[in-house]
């Protein structure tokens, strides 16, 4: 199928550096309240991918569910394949897609387990037909057909019918601590503005890149 006529005219919306926040997060706060009031579907959904030590990547989308000065925090089942990444290589790189507002912010950095008990705190917000789905999913592995998930789901929700619903030991927080973050907006004649911030011992250095 060719698709070299499939393309998008960007609009003029310039990105100026003398603007740009000193600390990366702050910047990416501002363009996360804009992406949500744009009424984005899920403007907190993040493509992760992750590298095996074999070097294979391996790329999906994850719910971030917290950010700080430095850090961008998510839960997973730590026995899943990006868990398994993780655990042989900690580097990874993220990326938001807001197209409604033709901005990208990537990513990259270390991803570490938190605490037991940053877990067990979201763990206890979460909806709790999530809450047993993450008990009776065994994240990544082969299942029979679609039944099976059901029928493990049942079960698992009849046994804790009348009992608060235990967080999964192969559930986790991840930190990933930050040293790049990149911001990305469309512009016309693919001219695009890109403005980086690249992490230093004591500070961040903001540079434009060349498109």
């Amino acid at each position: 199928m060719d698709l070299n006529d499939l393309r998008k005219e960007y609009h003029d919306k310039p990105l100026h550096r003398s603007l740009m926040r000193k600390e990366p997060m702050e910047q990416f706060a501002i363009w996360f309240e804009e992406a949500k009031k744009c009424e984005i579907c899920e403007p907190n959904a993040m493509f992760i991918a992750t590298v095996n030590k074999l070097g294979i990547p391996t790329s999906r989308t994850v719910l971030l569910k917290k950010f700080d000065h430095n850090s961008l925090y998510f839960f997973t089942n730590s026995c899943s394949q990006k868990g398994r990444d993780i655990e042989e290589n900690n580097h990874v790189a993220i990326t938001f897609l807001w197209k409604e507002l033709e901005r990208q912010v990537n990513f990259k950095g270390k991803a570490i387990k938190t605490s037991r008990a940053f877990a067990q705190e979201y763990f206890s917000k979460r909806p709790r037909g999530s809450q047993i789905g993450a008990l009776a999913s065994n994240q990544s592995e082969e299942v029979v057909d679609r039944s099976y998930l059901e029928l493990v789901f049942k079960n698992t929700e009849a046994k804790y019918q009348y009992h608060k619903i235990p967080l999964p030991e192969n559930w986790s927080g991840y930190q990933v601590v930050l040293d790049y973050v990149e911001f990305w907006q469309g512009r016309p004649n693919r001219l695009h503005d890109r403005i980086a911030y690249q992490k230093t011992a004591n500070s961040w250095i903001l540079k434009r890149l060349s498109p």
